[in-house]
């Protein structure tokens, strides 16, 4: 068995859980997310477990059993609690601003750049420069904030662009004169 798709994924009380077929559908307090089971993975739930199980023990089979356990783990814990990501903002001028779906960062080119937020997500801004991204998608969440930083990555001599929070940029010592 899989070491991850054999543990039982349980139910918080705030959240339904429905299966049908090879469909599985959460809901929760903070949205809705559905997820098709592969073929060779079937769901089924015993009281307030969801149990994933598999046929055979193909490597293919183990793969997607213990993937298909984790994403539905993933949806219930983001209907329930959410997934954030934060991301800072460095270099003098460099901002952010949010007017209804629509983020503009000037990032230190010629123009700024707009991104539109994706349903179900919440972008806030603090201080210009410190950007919160929140929703029940974990997929969703990490793509907005790798697209985000993208524009600008954060450079190794004076650190400035766009980064995640936690992220150490490593720095290097510029030319010196002689």
């Amino acid at each position: 068995m899989s070491r991850i798709g054999k543990l039982p994924i349980e139910i918080p009380a705030k959240v339904k859980v429905a299966i049908k077929g090879a469909e599985v559908s959460v809901e929760g307090p903070r949205g809705k997310l559905s997820f098709v089971l592969p073929k060779r993975a079937s769901a089924k739930i015993e009281g307030n477990l969801v149990i994933i199980s598999r046929d055979g023990d193909t490597a293919e089979a183990k793969a997607l059993h213990g993937l298909s356990r984790a994403l539905i783990n993933n949806m219930v814990k983001g209907v329930s609690e959410g997934f954030v990501k934060k991301l800072e903002i460095n270099g003098v001028g460099f901002k952010a601003s949010i007017v209804g779906k629509i983020i503009s960062l000037n990032l230190g080119y010629s123009h700024p750049i707009t991104y539109t937020i994706p349903d179900q997500i919440k972008v806030t801004i603090e201080e210009n420069t410190k950007l919160t991204i929140e929703g029940p998608d974990r997929q969703v969440v990490g793509v907005v904030a790798s697209e985000i930083r993208s524009f600008y990555p954060p450079e190794p001599y004076k650190g400035k662009g766009v980064k995640y929070s936690d992220e150490k940029i490593i720095r290097k010592e510029g030319k010196t004169v002689q």
